[in-house]
């Protein structure tokens, strides 16, 4: 088919254009029609993507269903997804219905709210798809819009503070990945992603106010794109907007954040820092490897004491892109491939427990742990879900949280020893604060009068939560689906990354003789 990618980016924001222009009025009617509308928009935007999935051929290593054309100003439109970007799409399409069915009780602005996140979703595939600069900043960037306004109009108390902040830090990161766009397109003479792939950028050492830049400009240029992608993450120490993010988010802007939006920083070192800039990935590597190591361990002590189950889960998220930016910058195919599988696995895990927590907040209206206690007495459902996710969080064989963080682990151990054995303490970590939420929410007497009343889980939320325990469990047994689109791809970037710092050393031993 034609103008696959367009249609299934393009497919949700027709949507939206469609309820701003002929849905009218706020009454009840209205409001079940937007959310039907945008039930149906990101359904079927998720039935048009399983045409990616099954005409893709993992064995090409390049970029498939590449479409081309000049766009406004003379600025290039070209998209296309490889086996590194296709699983992101997919996971993008997949969680957006059960986004829209986790709101289904929102009554405020009910238009705006689902035009939002049909907005969000057009954009957020447009980043995954985007193989050009421009278009690529553009879908970057312009995803901020409906992210801070779902903080700001749809949060809790502390809305305003949580999305200015959510807003300034990525949008201020990426700043300076705009500043190395534009040497890159002087450098190259093209915004061509492809082509940016295959180009060498300069690796030469040189002295900067005095200070001895070892990698040159692909140092620089990495750096630069670093500062935007660890903070979309994010990576400790730039990770403290997250925590108020989540926090003041609706359920279903949480799950969005948690499943996607983090993802981005992910993909981004996969598809420019690595490939573009393999000098600077080397230089700078053993400081991500640092970096990632202390996050999993810090953030976990910091989940630990926290009484806000948004926040702990928050903080989880953290530890667990810790292992992600560790498997990348490990730079070998085990590594990579469990990057790849925890960030996948991490959309279903963590916004599975979001939305629990959303469960119990729509009874209750708080999150706070010591609010709770014995619900298994009166959610038995609700207890065997939870119990599930918690599980996979943790890394329970058997679960999807497992594959990836044992693939990164085993990695990092070929690299850095010391660096493996610090993350693996984390993995303890991680058991004890997540069992210890499940232990105080759902386990003990039930003791608090508000909570004897309590339901459990309706049909609608039973249907939000089974296509997500299918997916945590099914690759969680049987991993090979997820390995072996990006396996492929992966070798050829493992590959291109090593013959590119190869050509780089035998460049510089020329130069020095």
């Amino acid at each position: 088919m034609d103008n696959l990618l367009s249609i299934v980016t393009f497919t949700p924001a027709l949507a939206a254009l469609i309820l701003a222009l002929f849905l009218r009025g706020d009454d009840k009617a209205a409001q079940q029609n937007a959310k039907w509308a945008a039930l149906f928009a990101t359904t079927v935007t998720f039935l048009i993507s399983l045409a990616i999935l099954a005409n893709f051929d993992p064995a090409d290593t390049g970029f498939q269903f590449v479409e081309e054309g000049e766009w406004l100003l003379g600025l290039k439109y070209k998209m296309g997804v490889d086996g590194i970007s296709v699983l992101f799409v997919m996971l993008t399409t997949f969680i957006m219905p059960l986004v829209i069915l986790a709101s289904w009780d929102v009554t405020h602005r009910v238009k705006e709210y689902m035009i939002a996140f049909l907005l969000l979703e057009t954009l957020m595939l447009g980043v995954f798809m985007a193989l050009d600069l421009v278009l690529f900043y553009l879908f970057f960037e312009a995803g901020l819009i409906p992210m801070f306004l779902i903080i700001g109009i749809w949060g809790g108390k502390d809305r305003i503070y949580a999305s200015f902040k959510f807003f300034l830090y990525t949008f201020l990161g990426s700043v300076l990945m705009l500043v190395a766009m534009v040497a890159m397109y002087v450098d190259a003479g093209t915004t061509d992603i492809e082509r940016l792939l295959t180009h060498q950028f300069g690796s030469e050492s040189f002295s900067l106010l005095g200070v001895q830049i070892v990698g040159g400009m692909q140092t620089l240029m990495w750096l630069a794109f670093f500062a935007s992608f660890a903070v979309k993450m994010p990576m400790w120490p730039v990770h403290t907007w997250l925590p108020d993010a989540h926090v003041q988010a609706p359920t279903a802007g949480s799950v969005v954040l948690a499943s996607i939006l983090l993802k981005m920083g992910g993909y981004g070192f996969l598809r420019f820092s690595l490939p573009m800039f393999p000098v600077g990935s080397e230089v700078m590597g053993p400081l991500v490897l640092w970096l990632s190591a202390i996050a999993i361990v810090y953030t976990s002590l910091v989940a630990l004491v926290q009484e806000d189950m948004k926040k702990l889960i928050a903080y989880s998220s953290v530890a667990h892109m810790g292992f992600v930016t560790m498997g990348i910058f490990a730079a070998n195919q085990q590594g990579i491939d469990g990057a790849i599988f925890q960030m996948i696995s991490h959309g279903f895990i963590s916004g599975a427990l979001f939305l629990c927590v959303g469960v119990i907040y729509d009874r209750m209206h708080t999150r706070e742990i010591d609010a709770y206690g014995g619900l298994v007495n009166r959610m038995p459902a609700y207890a065997l879900i939870f119990m599930l996710f918690t599980m996979a969080n943790v890394g329970l064989p058997g679960t999807s949280g497992f594959i990836g963080e044992f693939l990164t682990l085993m990695a990092v151990f070929q690299v850095n020893t010391w660096v493996a054995a610090v993350a693996t303490s984390g993995v303890i970590f991680s058991a004890a604060y997540a069992l210890w939420l499940y232990r105080r929410v759902v386990f003990g007497d039930l003791i608090k009068e508000s909570l004897k009343t309590i339901t459990d889980m309706s049909r609608r939320e039973r249907a939000i939560f089974a296509p997500l325990v299918v997916a945590t469990i099914f690759f969680g047994v049987y991993p090979a689906p997820i390995l072996d689109t990006i396996g492929p791809s992966v070798a050829a970037l493992v590959g291109q990354y090593e013959t590119a710092l190869a050509q780089a050393e035998a460049a510089l031993q020329l130069a020095s003789n």
